[in-house]
């Protein structure tokens, strides 16, 4: 496992982190129950597998089976007795936690009572990494952002982060940020895959530009790059994917990179899921990725991808099934910066 510094700060995390969206998903859980439902046991081997393995970094959000995942962890880390300076734990909020009006978005009455709640689930006493979990067009970023702060300020969150916005939002509020002298975004959460490359378009020049560590939420495109789907393999009934169609893909891009995984994995003799995950590690923006799991044998091949080291004929080869089309204004930005880039350099002769 290598470990990696997270965006500008101090604080290095393992290049996985375990999600844990699949825990505590019940009957009365709605979609959540689709997701994953596992109990308080399992989680329990999951997580202590996953530590076993060098992964420090644990993310969840309040929004998860409506704290349940938080539950879990919080119980699960006390029952394997786990320092607490060896984890870097992360929570989320911002999602619809109830039926009032003040039980979601980014405002600070509500971040203010969500924390306090996360702690007490989680039964710690700070949060290392505090994220904003969705845009909230109503809250003005300045009030926000002064909320995060305040945390910062009372030790009960180090470092905080965002998921779920845009790079025009995210820009804001970097530069609110230096102007207030308030506590920054240092991470950003975002859906990549080698299916789902959106991300490269506007935010991931952002985060390089601003020094951002970027954390990859769904890296096989909700099970549907596990191998489980597309050509040659059929659908298994009891997937996530069957239930739970997210996130949305573009299928008619998704199954060339699927079919090229595969002929890859095939010759390897590992899973698919571990080149779709080896691709994104070997992406030199991405801080961790983000793997979750109902079972440990899933959890296992998973972290088997740290160890898969692709070539540059086989990422050449993904590259070129995988590769963005070109869009405005990006086509016009490569013509026109062409002249500016770096040039061999000449020594002028002498007379």
């Amino acid at each position: 496992m290598k470990y990696k510094q997270l965006g500008r700060t101090g604080l290095y995390v393992s290049e996985l982190c375990l999600g844990t969206m699949t825990l505590g998903g019940n009957a009365d859980a709605g979609m959540w129950k689709a997701i994953g439902a596992v109990g308080q046991d399992d989680a329990n081997r999951l997580i202590a597998r996953a530590l076993a393995e060098g992964i420090n970094f644990i993310d969840t959000a309040d929004i998860y089976s409506f704290g349940q995942s938080e539950r879990l962890v919080g119980q699960a880390l006390k029952d394997i007795g786990v320092p607490r300076n060896e984890i870097v734990l992360a929570t989320k909020i911002a999602g619809v936690m109830g039926p009032k009006p003040n039980d979601q978005g980014a405002s600070r009455g509500h971040i203010m009572d969500s924390v306090q709640r996360s702690l007490e689930r989680l039964q710690v006493d700070h949060i290392d990494l505090y994220q904003i979990h969705a845009s909230d067009s109503v809250t003005p970023i300045e009030e926000t952002l002064r909320a995060l702060d305040d945390l910062t300020r009372q030790g009960l969150v180090r470092y905080v982060g965002v998921s779920n916005w845009r790079a025009g939002r995210i820009g804001k509020a970097l530069g609110l940020s230096a102007a207030l002298h308030a506590t920054r975004f240092e991470t950003l959460q975002a859906f990549y895959s080698i299916a789902g490359r959106d991300v490269e378009r506007e935010l991931v020049p952002l985060v390089i530009d601003e020094q951002m560590g970027l954390l990859v939420w769904s890296p096989l495109a909700g099970s549907l790059l596990s191998g489980k789907f597309g050509p040659g393999a059929p659908t298994e009934d009891g997937s996530r994917r069957s239930h739970f169609d997210f996130p949305p893909v573009d299928l008619d891009r998704a199954w060339p990179c699927v079919a090229e995984m595969r002929a890859i994995a095939d010759a390897r003799g590992i899973s698919v899921a571990r080149i779709a995950l080896a691709w994104l590690l070997a992406r030199p923006h991405v801080t961790s990725v983000i793997i979750g799991a109902k079972r440990v044998e899933q959890l296992e091949d998973n972290l088997g991808a740290v160890d898969v080291v692709l070539t540059d004929d086989e990422l050449a080869r993904l590259e070129a099934v995988s590769a963005l089309p070109s869009c405005y204004p990006g086509w016009m930005i490569d013509r026109q910066d062409a002249s500016r880039r770096p040039l061999p350099f000449r020594p002028v002769a002498s007379n």
